[in-house]
C-alpha cells in the first residue's frame, strides 16, 4: 500500500479553499507551546485558528499549570497572520489514569500512547464540532517521535459521521521541527523533556540513571571495577 503524505494533502486543502476565497476556522489541539510555534505560525496564513489546550496526560499539577501558561504566553508575544483565540479543556488527570488502568508498566510509544492519543483527540473532535469548527488537527506531528500514520489515522476515526473534517498534517515536514527549536529558543520557551504522564516522566528518570551509570563506568567507576595502581 502506498504511503500516504500528509503534508500534500494538507497542501491541497488549502489550495481549494484559496480557490474558493475561504478562510476556515480551525481548532488546533495543542500538546505544548513548543510543538504548537510552527503550527501557529504556518496556519494562522490560511486558517482562523483556535488553539485547544486539553492534556489530562500531564499529570502533575505543577507542570500542567507551567506548561498551559507557556502555551498563553506564546499567543500573547508571537506575531501571526491572524490572530488566535484559546480555549482551555478540562484538566481531569484521574480520566488519564483510568484510561491506562493495565498499561502503565508498558514503554512509551506503545499502546498507552495511541489510547492517549485517542482520549485527546477525541475530546477535540467532540470540542470542534459543538463548536461549528470547519477543521480540528493536532501539533502532536510535528514530534519526530510520533508517528503521522497513527495520529491521523486516529484523527480520521474520531471525525468519521461527524460535522467537523479531519485536517491531515505531518508538521514535522518543511522543517517544522527544525523552525519549532528556532521559535522555542528565540521566545525562551520551556521545553519539557517527558510527553507529560507519570510514565513518561519515570521512563525519563531511568534512562538518566542508566545515561549516568555508563557514564561512571567509562570513568572507571563501575561497582566493583577494580583501580589498577602502577
Amino acid at each position: 500500500m502506498q504511503r500516504r503524505n500528509f503534508q500534500k494533502e494538507l497542501d491541497q486543502i488549502i489550495l481549494e479553499n484559496q480557490r474558493n476565497q475561504k478562510v476556515p476556522t480551525l481548532l488546533l489541539h495543542s500538546c505544548c507551546a513548543p510543538c504548537s510555534s510552527y503550527c501557529l505560525e504556518y496556519l494562522s496564513r490560511y486558517f482562523q485558528i483556535t488553539v485547544f489546550y486539553f492534556n489530562p496526560n500531564i499529570t502533575d499539577p505543577d507542570e500542567y499549570r507551567r506548561r498551559v501558561l507557556e502555551q498563553k504566553r506564546l499567543l500573547a508575544r508571537m506575531p501571526v497572520q491572524r490572530p488566535v483565540a484559546f480555549m482551555e479543556g478540562a484538566y481531569e488527570p484521574r480520566r488519564f489514569y483510568e484510561m491506562a488502568r493495565g498499561m502503565e508498566n508498558l514503554p512509551e510509544g506503545g499502546p498507552r500512547c495511541k489510547k492517549c492519543f485517542q482520549m485527546r483527540l477525541s475530546q477535540a473532535a467532540d470540542t470542534g464540532e459543538k463548536n461549528g469548527f470547519d477543521y480540528v488537527t493536532t501539533t502532536l506531528s510535528i514530534s519526530p517521535l510520533k508517528n503521522a500514520g497513527v495520529l491521523n489515522a486516529i484523527g480520521e476515526e474520531e471525525t468519521a459521521g461527524k460535522q467537523i473534517c479531519w485536517l491531515p498534517s505531518d508538521f514535522k515536514k518543511k522543517d517544522g521541527y527544525r523552525r519549532s527549536v528556532a521559535l522555542s529558543r528565540e521566545y525562551g520557551l520551556y521545553r519539557q523533556d517527558y510527553c507529560g504522564c507519570q510514565y513518561s516522566r519515570e521512563e525519563r528518570e531511568r534512562a538518566r540513571k542508566d545515561r549516568l551509570s555508563e557514564k561512571n563506568c567509562g570513568d572507571g567507576g563501575c561497582t566493583g571495577q577494580k583501580s589498577v595502581v602502577n
